[in-house]
Order: structure tokens, then sequence, then C-alpha cells
């Protein structure tokens, strides 16, 4: 998401950007932390939505304090907990069996493709692989492609204080 500062105070304030993996958690993040500020915005589209200076002050303080006190770091660590303990998800390119034997996977040669060793240890065999769960049959669960860290918040709260309201576009 590219997000304009609507009246910047410095350069900080002016642009801020996340990838959609990136901006859903921490927009979920200011929603829980901030529920009457964040309450309305339609910041999961790129339709111009947005807060104004006021808002986009006070959510920021309120940011850094959760950064200050401990509620960001016990957030981020629940956050990894719950990700990590999220089941796998069977590979679908390969119909969980490790090894891609569509056409695709044998134009490609990974029917018969020579494994690495430490692959051979794992796996319990010397050939065969799938580039869609690297010859595994499974792989993480989708929502893991969505991280959270203090470090983003840290950023976004900087570029709230000195954005003068902001838009999402």
């Amino acid at each position: 998401m590219d997000v304009y500062g609507n009246n910047p105070t410095s350069e900080k304030g002016e642009y801020f950007r996340n990838n959609v993996w990136w901006w859903r958690p921490l927009w979920q993040y200011c929603e829980d932390m901030a529920p009457d500020l964040c309450k309305g915005v339609s910041a999961q589209y790129n339709d111009g939505d947005g807060l104004d200076d006021e808002k986009a002050k006070a959510l920021s303080k309120i940011l850094l304090e959760t950064l200050s006190d401990g509620r960001c770091l016990i957030y981020e660590a629940q956050y990894n907990l719950e990700m990590s303990m999220l089941p796998n998800e069977d590979c679908l390119m390969c119909d969980k069996t490790g090894i891609r034997t569509d056409e695709v996977g044998k134009e490609h040669g990974m029917d018969v493709k020579a494994l690495s060793d430490d692959k051979v240890i794992v796996l319990g065999r010397e050939t065969g692989w799938c580039n869609g769960c690297d010859g595994m049959g499974w792989k993480p669960n989708w929502a893991t492609n969505y991280p959270f860290s203090q470090e983003n918040v840290r950023e976004f709260a900087e570029f709230l204080a000195e954005s003068g309201g902001f838009s999402i576009c």
C-alpha cells in the first residue's frame, strides 16, 4: 500500500509503503490498539481513504506508547506464536507427494531431479522435487506470509507523526 502524507512536515512524513503482506497485520494492529481512531477507515483498498492530521498524530502517539510500554513486543510475540502454530497445508502442485509428475514438472525435470544430501536425509529419497513445496509435500500455512514487526510499527508511527494526515492510494 502506498500511503501519502497529506501535508507532511518532513521527508519522513511524505510517504510510507508496505506491500500487502506487511500492511494487513500492521493495520490490524492499529485497529486493535486504537479502534476509535481507525474505525471506518477503508485501509485495505487503495481508494484514498485515511486519517486527518489530528487523528494521524493521535494514532502515532498510541503506537509509540505501545512500543515504549512493551505492548507491541507482546503482540509481536503472540502473533508469531500463533503463526507458528498454524497447521501446514498440503501442496496441491504435487498432490502432497513432494514430486511434480505433471506435464510442467516433467518438462522441467522435476520428477527426476537429484536432491541435495540434506534433502535425501530428510525426505528418504534421492530424486524428485516440487517447486511448490521444495519437495516436502506440504508448505507453511498461507497466513504465515503476513509478517508483523515492531520495527514496521515504529516506521509507520514516525510517518504518521509528520504526515499531516494521510491517504492510502
